[in-house]
């Protein structure tokens, strides 16, 4: 199976971007917060989905 090169360029930017914390997932959420708060424009939200009504017999 051939390489996909988008896949590769994702890995490669996952993996420098894990690397700059020392692979520190608390740290690596603290920047990702950070960049949150910073950029609160760039957010998506969707409302909450309506709960599943159980179904009864």
């Amino acid at each position: 199976m051939e390489a996909d090169p988008i896949i590769e360029e994702v890995r490669r930017a996952r993996q420098e971007y894990a690397q700059r914390f020392g692979y520190d997932l608390r740290a690596v959420a603290a920047d990702l917060r950070t960049r949150e708060q910073r950029h609160p424009e760039r957010l998506v939200s969707f409302p909450p989905k309506p709960a599943r009504q159980k179904k009864t017999a």
